[in-house]
């Protein structure tokens, strides 16, 4: 494959002019904002359990985005076989593991609190003709089981493709590559299944009453969309060590700005498809969410959603050197998190406060949202100093590097025995916090 001349912006606008990473400054984040999301998630619990609940399942259903979008993305690594995405797969692989245990443990206020997040479990089903048809899916126990389950999967793929490629570093073995290829063409499938179930069960069902055949995908377009901007920040931090420096180049950078804006178009494409034949169909059964979400306050949230959440992104993506402009990129990759954030309250809120935000309670579903962000940002730089900042034998890593060599034009991208010829210290095994 040809190589693309990249535009040269960072020279001047990107990490050339930023100091080396203060690590202190960055391991201090974690602990602050798990004592400041700590303190106030515990007064919302005690100041109203029904708003505490809400509150956590937003910023459950965030920071689960973050995780099981990185998992799409180390899957489809292996599934096409991609040479650029190399440099970032490892920092995926430590956010697709944080899947199980830790969303795991933070899921159990959510399984605990359920009656009160979920109207249909108090209800009768003699009573509710649309629950009596969906019994088999919508009752106590299943809940739980599917729950379960969902976990369970999500840790076999996470698991497997991130034991396969730590043995990797160590062995170099062809073997190694292809048992990830093998974990993620069965977990794909896996992943398709287990990411709807939850969007329904977690948060579809929280009108029961509604039904769509798209929210799945709708939920996967919002995380890959999140995971893409997270990721562009994390390496654009890390970037700053000197371990990643001959790994993390402008093309990594400039293919996480495309899939951001790729994505981008598929979350309208989908949302906006939900909506025109929901409300062209016109059956009363489907509409109502929306006409609810089009009262008092919501219809401004709405608003801001396809002016903040499509047309400000696609726009300011559109020129193809702004990919590589940090000054530019991190605001929007911020502010695509504010976007997926109020997207998410979009779907969680309006059933309990129709009139319009609830902006009163917001200090909750922030302090839910920054005391797991704080645990998972710990967690996650504990692993990445705990093991290779990157997969310093995976076979297409030259090519990551945009380094010429012989085999540019095979399938398998070189062998790891070209990495020989890499500048003295580029290939380190050791962990990401050295």
């Amino acid at each position: 494959m040809a190589r693309e001349a990249l535009p040269v912006t960072m020279r001047s606008h990107g990490f050339a002019q930023l100091p080396p990473l203060n690590r202190a400054g960055w391991r201090r984040l974690p602990a602050v904002c798990m004592a400041v999301g700590g303190v106030l998630a515990a007064g919302g619990a005690a100041a109203d359990l029904k708003e505490f609940a809400h509150g956590w399942l937003l910023g459950f259903m965030f920071w689960l985005s973050v995780s099981l979008g990185a998992l799409f993305l180390v899957m489809a690594h292996h599934l096409f076989d991609a040479g650029w995405s190399v440099s970032i797969r490892r920092l995926c692989e430590h956010l697709a593991s944080l899947l199980f245990p830790w969303l795991g443990l933070l899921w159990l206020p959510i399984g605990l609190l359920a009656a009160k997040l979920y109207p249909w479990m108090s209800a009768a089903p003699q009573a509710d003709p649309i629950l009596r048809a969906r019994s088999p899916g919508f009752n106590v126990p299943m809940f739980y089981v599917v729950s379960a389950l969902c976990f369970a999967a999500w840790w076999a793929v996470s698991n497997r493709l991130r034991y396969w490629s730590l043995r990797q570093d160590q062995t170099g073995e062809v073997r190694c590559t292809r048992r990830m290829r093998f974990f993620s063409c069965v977990g794909i499938f896996s992943y398709a299944v287990t990411l709807t179930l939850a969007a329904v069960l977690w948060l579809m069902a929280m009108q029961h009453q509604w039904v769509s055949a798209v929210y799945g995908v709708y939920y996967f377009a919002g995380s890959v969309w999140t995971t893409l901007a997270t990721v562009y920040v994390i390496a654009a931090v890390l970037r700053r060590q000197p371990a990643l420096k001959p790994v993390l180049r402008d093309r990594q950078f400039y293919f996480l700005g495309l899939l951001l804006f790729a994505f981008t178009m598929l979350y309208a494409y989908i949302h906006f498809s939900q909506y025109f034949i929901i409300w062209n169909a016109n059956v009363p059964q489907e509409t109502f969410w929306y006409v609810m979400r089009e009262q008092g306050g919501w219809f401004w949230v709405g608003l801001v959603l396809i002016i903040g959440h499509f047309l400000v992104p696609f726009l300011a993506l559109l020129r193809r050197e702004v990919k590589h402009l940090l000054p530019w990129m991190i605001p929007l990759c911020v502010w695509a998190w504010v976007m997926h954030l109020v997207d998410l309250g979009f779907n969680i809120y309006p059933p309990i406060h129709p009139g319009g935000p609830p902006l009163r309670w917001l200090w909750i579903a922030l302090g839910s949202w920054a005391f797991m962000g704080g645990l998972l940002a710990r967690v996650f730089l504990r692993q990445y100093a705990a093991s290779a900042p990157y997969p310093v034998r995976d076979p297409r890593l030259i090519e990551a590097m945009a380094f010429d060599h012989s085999a540019r034009g095979s399938r398998s991208g070189g062998e790891p025995e070209q990495a020989s010829g890499l500048p003295d210290g580029s290939l380190q095994p050791e962990g990401g916090g050295q």
